[in-house]
């Protein structure tokens, strides 16, 4: 029997956390946990039959940390195979392969490609199966991109079972920004076995996180929760839930209809025993998930038959001149301003279609959906007529993609929806087949049906196909008009699939196209239209949206409605609204690209801006007070991660604009004050303190970063030599917070006027008392705070 038959009827048990377990049995601070797998393996398997003999059905494999970020691949093979083996001489049910994060941030946010990240995760998982591992678990992960990315990695190269669990903050969401209904979404359309979440909260703390995923979750739920966060007594890490507790609040989660239980940090055999005892006595429940046709970033969802949902044509080369030229030169930029247009207008999903027969398709739309997803949270809707650019644009696209588009074809659809099932995206269903599109309302209908079908045939539920009953041209093909609608009335009162439509075809070659373009689409909406395809910066267009939205109550008291329309003055002949250009980008002020995150623009703004003022003048203008904006908003929530790193990017651009001009002056910039960044010796993960670097060189500060895994002495000496006044020291976890508190000491014995600021997952004002520190940064723009106090500007 396999894991996941044992599932079906099952309640099953993981076991607890490996880390603490291995210090208190020897493990030094700092030491890397899985060479233990080598050096004590004694030590190792005696943990792993502690937690058999507690009950645990499943025990994970001492391997979290194993990547080629910390050992080269002759050590990994080794590492590995030893970990599977000694998991396995515990006698378990069944032993998995637990895959933790890379460490690094992905690009274009960080410097980790996705193909390095790929080959990261597939060796492991070649390595695990071949080892005789039962399943992969990936679990503490942040970033949903590295997530899929390790997930394709252990599906294309294992015929393993697939869990994952990501790790949350108190806020609801990831460090990353990801929701749980969005990671929910998106991983259960990937195909992944089991999907929950893991580590950072105890298990009362986690209850409404947990509770949106089985809300959405159709496969089977996990939770593995810490005991409860960490504290400091007598110099040592402690949790203070006690196995009781920590029971009792499982036992809710239980009884919500979660399948696998078990523990993350600070959770011993005394726990899994306690788990076991409620395990025997607790009926599975199994929920009912919510269904419905979701379209996803990395961190938004977008529910479509909720009212209406505009689709922005915009990013399409079709009778755009200059969107073509774009393409051919790679210019994103271009592209970038497209979609920021549409999203400010009101877009909730942009079209990417990125085709000429000159270039490459498949590379231009990957680098395309890279750009858009590190920029906007909004959907997309990957748009080709090639299977290897469709193909390309689903597996580096980060959530749930909608995928236009597959037809009646049947080679068509042999070629597409592989492509959508893979990579766990929604069809966009074309009513057309090998007869060409069907002059009857039934015929399309059928050729929508024989779609869904299909998809059927590949896992695709109903509910992520999305039918296109194709519109013609009221001037050419008048008596099609009411075919159209009808169509759409017969597929969502018979096949229950949402609708789409492209609008500008109606009125082509007609005058007044915007008029006759929004009647038709107050028709559609009226027959059932869920997501019109269209152009949002056509005023008139948008008119008749808002209009709609105040009539299904999509908004509020009429309050947007209001707010756009009471002082236009809309002309309903505002002639060819597909031809009208995006806004300019030219009023925009250096401190609302830096806003804005518009990266491709600083440079130009800065060189215009240098003409009449100094480099300080920019600063203080226009630096200063944007970062502030910013991170306000990311303090507040209104921004999440990517938005803040394409903020800081930015900035970073113009700043090398002021760096190349005092360069040539035989001047140097005026530096705030020097800074040391390191993550400690023993912790591999530097991803916040790369973006703590960018946020403080972006205000002005001069960062010396000496990378990750730093041994003591190295900081010792740096600080001593360039005369350092401020350190900042990162941990992740709580493992090398004793190598924190060391490093402190070390630095203040060879330098005492030296002060420390610290942050990571792990650390707070308690943790900042115990390494002795000065300071606690609890994220970027603290530390930014913590830099102005500590240097007085």
């Amino acid at each position: 029997m396999t894991i996941l038959d044992d599932l079906r009827d099952n309640i099953l048990l993981f076991d607890g956390a490996m880390g603490t377990q291995l210090q208190n049995r020897g493990l030094p601070i700092g030491g890397i946990p899985e060479h233990f797998n080598l050096t004590h393996p004694e030590i190792v398997t005696a943990i792993h039959k502690d937690y058999v003999a507690a009950g645990a059905d499943v025990i994970t494999t001492n391997t979290f940390q194993a990547n080629t970020t910390k050992m080269d691949a002759d050590e990994l093979e080794s590492v590995i195979t030893a970990a599977v083996s000694l998991a396995k001489s515990a006698n378990p049910k069944y032993v998995a392969y637990d895959m933790g994060p890379t460490g690094q941030l992905l690009q274009p946010m960080g410097t980790l490609s996705f193909d390095k990240a790929y080959e990261m995760f597939a060796s492991q998982a070649k390595l695990a199966e071949s080892a005789g591992a039962d399943l992969v678990i990936i679990e503490t992960l942040a970033d949903l991109l590295e997530t899929k990315i390790a997930v394709l990695a252990v599906k294309e190269n294992t015929n393993l079972p697939v869990f994952v669990t990501m790790t949350y903050q108190e806020d609801g969401r990831t460090f990353v920004g990801v929701d749980p209904q969005t990671a929910t979404l998106t991983l259960q359309n990937l195909g992944v076995d089991v999907l929950g979440v893991n580590c950072s909260l105890g298990p009362k703390e986690l209850a409404p996180i947990v509770e949106t995923i089985l809300t959405y979750a159709q496969v089977p739920v996990m939770v593995q929760a810490n005991a409860g966060l960490p504290q400091m007594e007598n110099g040592e890490t402690v949790y203070k839930i006690t196995p009781e507790t920590y029971t009792a609040y499982t036992q809710k989660l239980l009884d919500k209809g979660v399948a696998i239980i078990g523990g993350c940090c600070g959770t011993t055999p005394e726990f899994i025993k306690q788990l076991r005892a409620i395990i025997t006595t607790t009926e599975k429940v199994i929920p009912e998930p919510v269904s419905g046709t979701f379209i996803t970033s990395g961190l938004k969802t977008v529910a479509i038959g909720k009212g209406l949902t505009l689709i922005g044509e915009r990013i399409n080369p079709t009778g755009k001149p200059r969107l073509k030229d774009a393409l051919r030169r790679s210019d994103v930029d271009y592209i970038i301003k497209e979609a920021v247009a549409q999203r400010d207008a009101g877009a909730d999903i942009l079209d990417v279609n990125v085709g000429l027969p000159e270039i490459d398709e498949a590379a231009m739309m990957t680098k395309t959906i890279g750009e858009l997803q590190s920029l906007l949270d909004l959907p997309l809707q990957i748009d080709s007529s090639e299977v290897a650019a469709l193909e390309a644009g689903a597996r580096h696209y980060n959530g749930v993609p909608l995928i236009n588009s597959v037809n009646g074809k049947q080679s068509n659809m042999d070629k597409v929806l592989p492509i959508v099932a893979k990579y766990g995206g929604v069809i966009l269903g074309l009513c057309l087949d090998e007869d060409g599109i069907p002059e009857t309302a039934e015929k399309r209908y059928q050729v929508a049906e024989k779609i869904v079908r299909e998809a059927g045939k590949y896992g695709i539920s109903a509910d992520r196909v999305m039918i296109d009953p194709l519109v013609l041209t009221a001037s050419a093909q008048q008596d099609q008009v009411p075919v159209t609608l009808d169509t759409i009335r017969l597929v969502k009162s018979r096949l229950g699939c949402k609708t789409v439509v492209g609008l500008s075809n109606i009125s082509f070659g007609l005058p007044n196209r915007a008029l006759l373009n929004g009647t038709f689409l107050a028709q559609a909406f009226g027959a059932g239209l869920d997501a019109p395809i269209m152009n949002p910066l056509s005023d008139y267009m948008m008119s008749v949206v808002r209009s709609i939205k105040v009539f299904t109550g999509q908004d509020a008291n009429s309050s947007d409605f209001i707010d756009k329309e009471q002082n236009a003055n809309i002309a309903v002949s505002s002639g060819n609204s597909a031809a009208q250009p995006a806004q300019s980008d030219e009023n925009l002020t250096l401190k609302e690209m830096i806003i804005k995150g518009r990266k491709e623009l600083t440079v130009a703004e800065t060189k215009k801006l240098l003409e009449n003022l100094t480099p300080l003048e920019v600063v203080n203008q226009h630096f200063i007070p944007a970062l502030d904006v910013v991170g306000a908003r990311f303090e507040s929530g209104e921004l999440f991660l990517p938005q803040l790193m394409q903020s800081a990017e930015a900035t970073k651009n113009a700043q090398e604009v002021l760096k190349d001009k005092l360069a040539k002056e035989g001047k140097q910039s005026e530096d705030l004050g020097k800074i040391l960044l390191a993550t400690v010796e023993g912790d591999i993960h530097d991803i916040g303190k790369n973006i703590v670097k960018m946020i403080l060189e972006n205000y002005g500060y001069d960062i010396i970063d000496l990378g990750k895994d730093v041994p003591i002495e190295t900081v010792v000496e740096t600080v001593v030599k360039e005369n350092i006044k401020l350190v900042g020291l990162s941990a992740l976890m709580t493992t090398t917070v004793q190598n924190m508190k060391r490093t402190i000491a070390a630095v203040k014995a060879a330098a005492p006027e030296t002060m420390f600021m610290v942050g990571g997952a792990v650390l707070n004002e308690e943790y900042r008392e115990f390494v002795d520190a000065d300071y606690y940064a609890k994220d970027a723009m603290a530390s930014v705070e913590i830099a102005h106090q500590y240097f007085g500007n």
